[in-house]
């Protein structure tokens, strides 16, 4: 089963790869993180293309643990807030570059149903669960199960979650695929297969600085765009009411590239009251698809850094960092802040299980999950 699973992820890199300016050779190396307290190995996985693009994936929560590549003038720099080592991802997890999962995102009282089965997750998130539970997928080793150099660098990891694990029925077989080709493109496959009826959404969790991680301007002068009519409006705990609700050339109207700051503390909105600020689902206007479509476009004005985000699910959570206090120490000894990075995370709708006009999470045995998504790097000059 397992074979499929990593089959259809490697189709998936390689057409990427066909449709590159370039094929040349990318990089792929492994070498020791450090171990957990139950002696456990952990790797870091290296990938590295010619055009000076590189990509660090640590085997703890299958984390994106860094993205480097150059500006406008050539400087290279890591664009992801996180920890220099395993130690901060251990110690003071905060979801920066995680795989998350089982369900991404928040599911309100923590309870779902299938059927007429009702289950009970972990509630981490005060009266929720979040982002699969207090033992989510970020805090579980991955194990490789193959790298390799060639026109396109690639790892990909497995996991088995066991059937009840954080209270989700079925056993399910899990990986996830980075690749990283000679344009910049930073692939990522989620699959997965049950043997049961259950739930899965799952994404990546970075969180962006285009000017580069601990830059003292932070990342709310950045251009954001969201091909989207729609988002999804949620209440005081901050779960989806259940609307659609048009953006309408308001604070959460970013059709066009608009400066993130320019509507983050507009307090007129009940909504940025709600999320202190961007911490809401929009609802793309490409829906579901079959191939990643775009789903957000990021730009540094400064550097030039732009960053396009594509994915073949139906919404993407922009976060602006808004719960991040100055309490935790990153990279390079760096605090930080509200509006210090940027998460846009493909994914299906929160609560979506709890919401039947949503598009459904429910995976059935034969019938696998699957979400491709794309980072892509670049430069605008």
């Amino acid at each position: 089963m397992q074979k499929v699973i990593i089959k259809t992820a490697l189709s998936y890199a390689l057409a990427m790869t066909l449709t590159s300016t370039a094929a040349l050779a990318a990089d792929a190396s492994r070498a020791p993180a450090g171990t957990l307290a139950d002696g456990t190995a952990v790797e870091t996985i290296t990938l590295t293309n010619g055009a000076g693009v590189s990509a660090k994936i640590l085997t703890y929560g299958a984390t994106l643990q860094s993205l480097s590549g150059p500006d406008k003038d050539g400087k290279i720099a890591d664009v992801l807030l996180g920890y220099d080592d395993l130690k901060g991802y251990v110690d003071h997890p905060n979801y920066f570059g995680v795989t998350v999962g089982r369900y991404a995102n928040r599911i309100a009282g923590g309870k779902f149903k299938l059927g007429e089965t009702s289950y009970q997750l972990p509630l981490n998130d005060k009266t929720n669960s979040l982002h699969g539970g207090d033992k989510g997928f970020d805090k579980l080793p991955w194990k490789v199960v193959s790298v390799k150099s060639g026109p396109i660098a690639t790892v990909v990891l497995s996991l088995v979650s066991a059937d009840g694990d954080s209270g989700y029925p079925g056993k399910l077989d899990t990986t996830v695929t980075y690749t990283l080709d000679e344009a910049g493109n930073l692939g990522i496959v989620f699959a997965a297969k049950t043997d049961k009826p259950t739930i899965v959404n799952m994404t990546n969790h970075a969180i962006f600085n285009l000017a580069g991680e601990g830059s003292p301007d932070g990342a709310l002068g950045h251009r954001l765009t969201i091909p989207a009519k729609a988002y999804t409006p949620v209440d005081e705990k901050l779960i989806p009411t259940g609307e659609l609700k048009p953006v309408d050339g308001g604070v959460f109207d970013f059709r066009s590239p608009r400066r993130v700051a320019d509507g983050i503390r507009d307090g007129r909105d009940q909504q940025i009251v709600y999320g202190r600020g961007y911490d809401h689902n929009w609802a793309l206007d490409k829906g579901a698809t079959k191939a990643p479509e775009l789903a957000a476009r990021l730009e540094d004005p400064v550097s030039g850094r732009v960053l396009e985000v594509l994915t073949t699910e139906p919404g993407v959570q922009f976060y602006a960092g808004n719960f991040l206090d100055g309490t935790l120490v990153g990279k390079g000894g760096h605090l930080y802040r509200m509006g210090d990075g940027i998460a846009l995370e493909p994914q299906k709708f929160p609560d979506a299980p709890n919401k039947p006009a949503f598009l459904s999470a429910r995976v059935d045995p034969g019938k696998p999950y699957r979400h491709a998504m794309v980072y892509r790097l670049s430069v605008k000059r």
